[in-house]
Order: structure tokens, then sequence, then C-alpha cells
């Protein structure tokens, strides 16, 4: 009962603090994600980074993943590439996925499997499921258009001593989202989403993502170290960004599984 009263409580105060109601706000609110979204998903036309990857159990266990990331752009709010190509560990070196994902459609996606040689197409339809056994799921790493989601304005706060901006987004389609709404803080300069709560109908957070690291590369403000954690249960996923660059000379039309098979040498150590 108590815990029933509790998530009540934390609904209420969240509708108290985003329903302002005006329309002015509404759209503020949607610009604001719309900017967002550009600088996280889409800053420059594209560029690389090496990750480093520490998934971590409830009982404290960790497994780690290294790879190199790179994406290009065919248009902001729209069409991208991305190649992921795998170093750690053993049983996944040399593995590579390629994703050409659509905005007014399901992605195109394809995993090359090195011990047997093989390029298999994947299911494009699983954009919630998880991102190689991590806490992020493929629309994490990938992006949700912001137009498939109402907004609201909500208070001011600060993350990483930055000045952010709450926004409480909701789906217009439940169907298209695992969870109720989510809340975001947006920071003020940059944009970048500095912290994103997920949650249930119940008004309980259900995931969190949180930025723990920001620098400026090639000057863009880069989000370098992130996590997801899984509320629930405890699990949690942590990110970090090397060798970061937004100049690459991969074009769109070079992510194809031809690049699956060989990637760039500067991929490969």
């Amino acid at each position: 009962m108590m815990k029933s009263t509790s998530s009540i409580l934390v609904a209420l105060v969240l509708l108290g603090t985003f329903s302002s109601g005006a329309q002015g706000q509404d759209q503020a609110a949607a610009d604001l994600m719309t900017q967002s979204h550009l600088a996280y998903y889409y800053a420059a036309d594209g560029g690389h980074a090496k990750v480093s990857m520490i998934i971590t159990d409830p009982k404290g266990r960790t497994r780690e993943r290294e790879f190199w990331i790179a994406r290009r752009d065919v248009f902001d709010l729209g069409d991208q590439r991305y190649y992921t190509y795998f170093l750690k560990p053993a049983d996944v070196a040399r593995m590579a996925f390629l994703v050409h994902k659509k905005a007014e459609a399901n992605d195109d996606r394809w995993l090359y499997v090195p011990s047997l040689d093989l390029i298999k197409r994947i299911a494009a339809d699983d954009r919630h499921t998880s991102f190689v056994g991590s806490d992020f799921t493929y629309e994490d790493i990938s992006g949700r258009l912001p137009s498939l989601d109402n907004h609201e304005i909500g208070d001011v706060d600060s993350v990483l001593g930055r000045a952010t901006t709450k926004v409480k987004s909701t789906p217009k389609d439940p169907k298209t989202a695992d969870y109720a709404f989510r809340v975001s803080w947006i920071d003020q300069e940059s944009k970048l989403p500095l912290r994103e709560d997920y949650y249930d109908k119940k008004g309980d957070v259900i995931r969190r993502f949180a930025v723990g690291k920001v620098e400026t590369i090639e000057r863009i403000v880069t989000a370098t170290e992130r996590a997801m954690t899984n509320i629930k249960d405890g699990r949690f996923t942590t990110i970090r960004f090397t060798d970061v660059t937004y100049k690459s000379d991969l074009k769109p039309d070079d992510f194809n599984e031809r690049l699956l098979k060989n990637p760039p040498a500067v991929y490969t150590r």
C-alpha cells in the first residue's frame, strides 16, 4: 500500500511540474527536443570513436566489450548509416554490424560473423531489444524521433554543474515505446541530454540514462562517458568514448556489405 501511494504521489508531482497547458510552452518543448536530438545524434555530418563498454550485473560481475563505431548522416533528422567493428572479447573480435537507419521505415541491419565468413540480415523491428547484450537498446543508440512524442517544458535544474531544462516526453502511440513517459534534463548551452529517466504506468522510474563526462572535441560538446541503469534489477552499463573525431572519410555509400568484411585499418587496432 505504501509503494502504491508513493507512486501516485510521484506521478502527481510530475504532473504538476509539467502541466502548464500553454501551447507556446509545448511548442518550445518540441523545439528544444528537436535541437537536443540533433546535438546528440547528428553532431557534424558523422565521425567515429573507440568505445569501451562495461556491463555490470546485479551481483557486481562485469563483462567488457571494446569496439569502434562510425556514423554518417544522409540528412539531418533523417536517414543515417552506422557501423560497428568489435575488437574484444575474443568471441566477438572481428565481428561487424551495419545499420542503415531509416527515419520513416524499419532499419536495414546486417551482421558479419567472421568464424563462418557469413553476412546475416537481422530483423529490423527490434529497436527495444538490447544492444550487444548491454542495458542500452538499439533505439538508445540510434535515437527516437522527437516527432513521435508530445513534449512539455518543466523546471530548471543542474547536472554536472551545467544548467538544464527538464522536458517530459510522452509517446503519441504507447505501442511505439517500452515506457509510459520519460523526463530529460537538456543542457541549456549544448542542448545535449545529460540525464533521462524512463517511467512506467505506475509512475516508477524503470531506467535511467546519465552522462558522466562532457568534453569539447573539434569545437563540438560531446558526452564521452554515458551510463544506462536498469533501476528494477540493478544492472547497468557504462560506455566511454576515446579517439573521437567528427572528421571521417567514409561517405554514406561506403556503408555497405564490403565494409563488413574489410574494415578500415584504423578500426582494427
